[in-house]
């Protein structure tokens, strides 16, 4: 058994992802690299977080997939003994009108982002409630808090996360574990980049602070919420998106 705390992210293998695993590596935790489809980008950043005398192991797991979940936890918990920070990561887009939109694209998008962080919950939460002890961090979005047009199964489904973070809190409290969500704005990552510049220069005008985030704004959010400092905060949704959902 590791004595070092040990963190799952799943989807860590870009952006977002990307920068939580390096952070949680930075600030001493073992991190458990999740991807699903790219196994070369999932092995960079754990070249990185290696370089950077961190540590760190990768798996492949679809985390809308139930058993593959069960599986993928189980793994884990039988390896390293134990699992201190859960921060459920993973998720897809496919935008479309809703008139428009098939049911393919809409239920994709909810298995992923929305179950997802269900499977990670509950299959991390009978180690973290015989520990105690434990961090869940959901990844959110300002989209599940505004809504945004064409986006309709996306903002779905991280309006659930939130109702889902809400729940799991109240559930796991007594046990001395935190359910936390962060809701990003418009961060540079390879999804922001394909984004002509006139669109970038009119969801600048709806940011207050003028300017896109970076991944490492989320990821030092997520690292406070995994840290002793946020011991007394749970059930809470914290919004890291220059502004846009005061």
């Amino acid at each position: 058994m590791l004595e070092q705390k040990v963190a799952v992210v799943t989807g860590a293998s870009r952006g977002i992802g990307r920068a939580i695993a390096k952070k949680l590596a930075e600030d001493g935790m073992f991190v458990v690299i999740n991807y699903r489809g790219n196994k070369e980008k999932a092995e960079s950043v754990k070249q990185e977080i290696l370089e950077n005398q961190g540590m760190a192991e990768i798996y492949a797991c679809d985390v809308s997939d139930y058993d593959a979940c069960e599986t993928f936890f189980k793994t884990v918990v039988q390896t390293y003994g134990r699992i201190d920070v859960l921060v459920n990561n993973a998720g897809i887009t496919r935008d479309g009108l809703l008139m428009k939109m098939t049911e393919e694209d809409y239920d994709a998008v909810l298995q992923t982002n929305l179950k997802g962080p269900f499977h990670g919950i509950r299959f991390v939460s009978r180690q973290m409630l015989k520990q105690r002890s434990g961090r869940i961090i959901n990844i959110s979005s300002v989209s599940g808090i505004l809504g945004n047009a064409g986006q309709a199964n996306y903002c779905a489904a991280k309006a659930g996360v939130i109702g889902l973070t809400k729940s799991a809190a109240r559930e796991l409290a007594s046990r001395g574990i935190t359910v936390n969500a962060v809701a990003p704005g418009f961060i540079c990552t390879e999804m922001t980049e394909v984004l002509s510049e006139e669109v970038q220069a009119n969801v600048k005008k709806q940011i207050p602070l003028g300017q896109f985030g970076k991944p490492e704004d989320v990821a030092e959010a997520v690292a406070f919420l995994a840290s002793e400092k946020a011991r007394y905060i749970t059930g809470q949704v914290l919004s890291v998106d220059g502004g846009m959902a005061m």
